[in-house]
């Protein structure tokens, strides 16, 4: 059976000797956020994760969500799961306290994403989705929409989703055919069909209130014509609570590789009543602060399911015997060696280790910028974290997804025959994590994203906010001699990105499919690059607490050094082979005529 233990430690170590998260109880409204006050929020969030959500995940997926005439139920556990989540308050943690949130900071939140999508991502994707929906009411709804729903929604008492797809578009939704027909009193009628709608239907809430992309008569073609209405399941009674059921219903739910758990549903519009969110025909605006919140917690997930194949693949190989070490006998009493003390073994752990430790920190890292974007006094600064979280956005979502399918599937490898087989959980990692990579735009559609509208915004704005404090770092770094076996490896990775966006920038303004054939392995450099930048960090609070006393800790920061070692020598020199791809240009990829396929 398949372990979880929230790796605390780690996660203490990003937020406070690395992040120095105490600097957020100086802004304002975050007064009594200290580090001892998060700690202990944190460990009572491990508490849930590992007590609660964790021993659902196994049996979650095996027995699934049912379906009977539009009605949903979640697997058995999950209803008293959920209970628990909420008399917790966790779906406000970091939400305006004006609502009936907490107010902590959105760290804390991206903390709590991680451990609970670790635990069981499919449970996780319930208030997931919930939180997303609540952002963009807060951001685009009327005073009355937001007083009306956003306490419900805080309390966890109602969830929220997210309806954009249909089934003859994906990402096009300028193709898209939902209608909305204004009414007398201020409300629309929406008629049309979503698909792929997670949590569209379940048991878990007494309303689920739908967020749902829809064209009025008068819309202009294409993107510019999109409009945002809030549809809820049941429409609030005067006094608040759920009413007369709306004319919304769920037609079936998918079948799937993974997630089983979680209901991924059709949704039919039938002239249901909403509220239109935002202005008319400006709903991709609004709907973005809701997609690029979820974007960033689908990356959450790609870690939180990597983090937690991670544990699971080194609990087995110290414990599985089989063969001996290639360097002589290592463990005399046994019949065999752990299988631990193999090569190829080791990489792979390490990878994942490697992966997920930096990961962390650079996640946390945009968690902490969005807490500068809504709490900082100067307003200088607030730009510049926006436009460090915006450029981030993509590479979060892609990089951390793409690592974490490959990190559960490299974890699954270590157990040979038995991970294929499903009691030991590690097939269920791999299931769950290639979802990932696929919504909240499919990881080539993140590519696209950051050649072709983050790189150029602004003139080039938003990769200076990443650059230049990567570029003094890694100046300032080169002075000390102890980090040297870091710091080379990573600015000449860091100088390679550099090249790469000048020529990306460049061949994309005369040939734009030049730019397209180029994103991938781009994005993937960023990533790598980033995550250089995180490890030299952490090596630095390493080599310092080795030097001033490490409290009994020595083995800890022993094992950063040599995980960064790792990375910058096994892992960051895939940033040449994706330079190399990337000068190769996009010709053969595209000289290929449509028949010759």
């Amino acid at each position: 059976m398949p372990v979880y233990k929230a790796p605390l430690e780690d996660i203490n170590f990003v937020l406070n000797d690395v992040l120095n998260a105490e600097q957020l109880s100086r802004l304002p409204g975050f007064e009594d956020a200290t580090p001892d006050l998060i700690a202990s929020v944190l460990e009572e969030a491990a508490k849930l994760c590992e007590n609660v959500l964790q021993p659902l995940n196994r049996s979650g997926h095996e027995e699934g969500c049912h379906y009977e005439n539009g009605v949903v139920r979640t697997p058995k556990g999950f209803k008293e799961a959920y209970e628990t989540y909420r008399e917790g308050g966790w779906q406000g943690l970091a939400f305006d306290p004006d609502y009936g949130g907490q107010g902590l900071p959105h760290t804390v939140g991206f903390v709590l994403e991680e451990l609970m999508c670790s635990a069981n991502m499919a449970f996780a994707m319930y208030p997931g989705l919930t939180h997303g929906a609540m952002n963009a009411i807060r951001a685009h709804a009327t005073d009355e929409l937001k007083a009306r729903y956003l306490p419900k929604m805080v309390s966890s008492e109602w969830s929220g989703t997210m309806c954009l797809t249909e089934p003859h578009c994906g990402t096009d939704l300028g193709l898209m055919k939902t209608k909305a027909v204004p009414n007398d009193d201020g409300s629309y009628n929406i008629t049309g069909t979503k698909i792929f709608i997670s949590a569209g239907e379940h048991d878990l809430t007494s309303n689920i209130i739908h967020l749902v992309l829809a064209k009025l008569p008068d819309a202009p073609p294409g993107i510019k014509g999109i409009s945002l209405f809030l549809v809820p399941k049941f429409l609030p009674t005067e006094d608040n609570e759920p009413g007369q059921r709306n004319g919304v219903m769920c037609g079936s739910i998918e079948h799937k590789m993974g997630i089983m758990a979680n209901a991924t549903c059709v949704m039919n519009f039938d002239d249901a009543k909403g509220w239109l969110v935002g202005e008319p025909h400006k709903g991709m605006r609004a709907m973005f602060t809701m997609m690029n919140s979820a974007r960033l917690g689908v990356g959450m997930q790609g870690l939180g399911v990597g983090a937690v194949a991670y544990q699971n693949a080194v609990a087995y190989a110290k414990d599985r015997i089989q063969g001996r070490s290639l360097s002589g006998v290592k463990a005399p009493d046994k019949a065999a060696d752990p299988i631990i003390v193999h090569p190829d073994v080791r990489k792979n752990l390490m990878q994942a280790k490697a992966f997920t430790e930096g990961a962390r920190a650079l996640g946390y890292w945009v968690g902490m910028m969005i807490d500068l974007v809504e709490k900082h006094p100067d307003p200088v600064v607030r730009q510049e974290a926006d436009d460090f979280v915006a450029l981030l956005t993509p590479v979060v979502k892609a990089y951390f997804t793409d690592m974490g399918y490959e990190v559960a599937t490299n974890s699954q490898q270590m157990y040979g025959g038995h991970g294929y087989i499903r009691e030991w959980g590690m097939e269920q990692f791999v299931r769950d994590a290639r979802i990932a990579m696929i919504y909240e735009g499919a990881n080539g559609i993140q590519a696209l994203d950051l050649v072709g509208r983050k790189l150029p915004q602004n003139l080039g704005r938003l990769l200076r906010r990443f650059f230049h404090p990567m570029q003094a770092e890694l100046e300032q770094s080169q002075e000390n001699p102890a980090l040297l076996e870091f710091v080379i490896p990573v600015a000449k990775a860091f100088g390679k990105l550099q090249q790469a966006t000048a020529i990306v920038a460049q061949k994309g303004m005369a040939r734009p499919d030049e730019a397209g054939a180029a994103s991938a392995d781009y994005l993937r450099m960023f990533g790598l690059v980033a995550l250089g930048w995180m490890w030299l960090k952490m090596v630095k609070v390493a080599q310092d607490k080795l030097a001033n006393g490490a409290d009994g800790k020595e083995a800890f920061f022993d094992a950063k050094i040599k995980t960064a070692r790792f990375f910058v020598e096994k892992m960051l020199p895939e940033v040449d082979f994706r330079f190399k791809s990337l000068m190769a240009g996009g010709k053969s990829m595209m000289e290929m005529d449509v028949e010759q396929f």
